[in-house]
């Protein structure tokens, strides 16, 4: 998503893995990851991204925040009960899920996942903050034990969110990142990615963190760059091609785009958002982009499974609220209703 913005996370999310922080781990955190710690693989072999463990493509891919009314990072969490809901309405229509950060909920995800036995696949985050070694810590070990315990399940890792495009409010120095990243890939057996916006895989200098992932994470999101709904999927396929030949030694999975349904008429997103939100024009773009993806066999993370009040500023109409496929309530809009084909 795009800086300006109030943050998805930023210090709500750094202010919930301080307090999941397990006893010691302050003390590893003052042991700062870098470069010189980790050295890069020599030779550097990619790791593929095994979506399903029968080596079929997904079902489909979507982005999944769990927290309902009256929950948010650093808050009230949602309950065994309610992700087990989630997980039965998220299999109707995905098999790969991706979260944002290995704290918090998501050893649950993970553990019901595997107890529901539902094939599921779960990119893992690792929220990396330039400020906070502490909460940095506790993500990296969190991450490296969960992909351990779940084999199975742990897909992949993405270490850092949006951290090197320019208009992120959570930017890090690419030498901070990359040593969070060789620590991760060093201590997993999965591959390791980082996600970024279009606008920084499209330059020349991504290639440098490029080369110590095993496949690029890409964000496009039409709709925040100003397009109307009927230019949205060839948009979306024309930076997706620019990036892909950047780096033509790395595949590229798309892992957020998606249509609001709702957005303020003031601030940063008035100004830059010239497509009408809804859900009529969400069930388009939703539709063209899974058919889209499957032509093309390349995986897209569909930002995002529900609503989550908890984002953006207080208005009911701010965008952050309003890239759900089903409301806060669960209730489907209309790309998950079947009466409207969904």
């Amino acid at each position: 998503m795009r800086a300006g913005r109030p943050c998805r996370r930023a210090s709500i999310v750094l202010a919930t893995l301080l307090a999941a922080m397990p006893a010691g781990a302050a003390e590893r955190g003052s042991d700062v990851t870098s470069i010189d710690r980790h050295p890069r693989e020599d030779p550097f072999l990619p790791r593929p991204f095994t979506l399903r463990l029968d080596d079929r493509p997904p079902a489909g891919a979507v982005c999944y925040g769990p927290h309902r009314d009256g929950q948010r990072p650093g808050g009230p969490e949602p309950s065994v009960a309610q992700l087990r809901e989630d997980l039965r309405l998220l299999g109707r229509h995905w098999d790969l899920l991706r979260i944002y950060g290995a704290s918090g909920f998501a050893e649950s995800l993970l553990s019901l996942i595997r107890e529901d036995g539902r094939g599921m696949r779960v990119m893992l985050g690792v929220w990396i903050a330039q400020d906070d070694t502490l909460a940095n810590r506790n993500e990296v070990e969190a991450a490296v034990r969960l992909a351990a315990t779940y084999p199975e399940i742990v897909a992949a890792v993405s270490v850092g969110n949006e951290t090197q495009v320019s208009w992120s409010s959570y930017r890090c120095e690419t030498e901070f990142l990359v040593g969070y990243v060789r620590e991760v890939r060093a201590r997993v057996s999965v591959p390791v990615t980082t996600a970024d916006d279009f606008n920084y895989w499209n330059k020349t200098e991504s290639r440098e963190l490029a080369a110590e992932i095993d496949f690029i994470t890409l964000h496009a999101h039409p709709l925040w760059n100003g397009r109307q709904l009927d230019e949205a999927l060839a948009w979306l396929s024309e930076q997706t091609s620019v990036v892909q030949a950047l780096h033509p030694e790395r595949v590229v999975v798309i892992g957020e785009t998606g249509w609001a349904t709702s957005v303020h008429d003031e601030g940063e997103q008035a100004r830059l958002i010239k497509g009408r939100p809804g859900e009529a024009e969400q069930k388009i773009f939703y539709d063209e982009v899974r058919a889209w993806a499957e032509t093309q066999r390349r995986t897209v993370f569909v930002f995002e499974a529900f609503d989550e009040n908890w984002k953006g500023g207080p208005h009911p109409d701010e965008v952050e609220k309003h890239w759900g496929l089903y409301r806060a309530d669960r209730s489907p809009k209309a790309a998950m209703d079947p009466a409207s084909g969904g």
